[in-house]
């Protein structure tokens, strides 16, 4: 458990030092890959390049690997539909991504900063999580014991 907090914890210093190298904590960058005048395509290249290692990494893990080195199995979505949640999350997010410049990851590495609007936002990012799984994640309903089972 302590190695997978300790792997967790450098990927994610990894994926922040790659978000500040790269400039993607800053939310004009992001702004001006969305503004269709005054367009930036350097967002669509940092995407490009994470992809890119993402798509190799995988299949070189997938290809060679039967299991994680930490866990006993790998932890891969199977669902391949599209549901009106995920939709509508997908909009959500890209409404609040296109209004404040920020996603879930730039932002939380943007705390650094000190800057309200970072703080603002992830209030905001946590505030809809947890109304999300207030409304929506129902606990799966547990099946009453028949007679005579306990």
């Amino acid at each position: 458990m302590r190695a997978q907090i300790a792997v967790s914890f450098v990927v994610g210093l990894l994926f922040s030092l790659g978000l500040s190298l790269s400039d993607m904590t800053q939310p004009q960058n992001i702004l001006a890959f969305l503004d269709v005048l005054n367009w930036s395509p350097v967002l669509m290249f940092v995407m490009a390049g994470a992809v890119l290692v993402y798509g190799i990494g995988f299949h070189l893990i997938m290809g060679r690997r039967t299991q994680p080195i930490l866990a006993s199995k790998f932890d891969v979505p199977t669902r391949r539909d599209l549901t009106p949640q995920l939709i509508g999350g997908s909009v959500i997010f890209g409404i609040g991504w296109g209004l404040g410049g920020y996603c879930g990851g730039p932002a939380i590495v943007s705390l650094v900063t000190g800057r309200p609007e970072p703080f603002v936002f992830v209030a905001a990012m946590f505030a809809g999580m947890f109304l999300h799984q207030m409304f929506f994640e129902r606990p799966a309903p547990t099946a009453a014991p028949k007679a005579g089972q306990n």
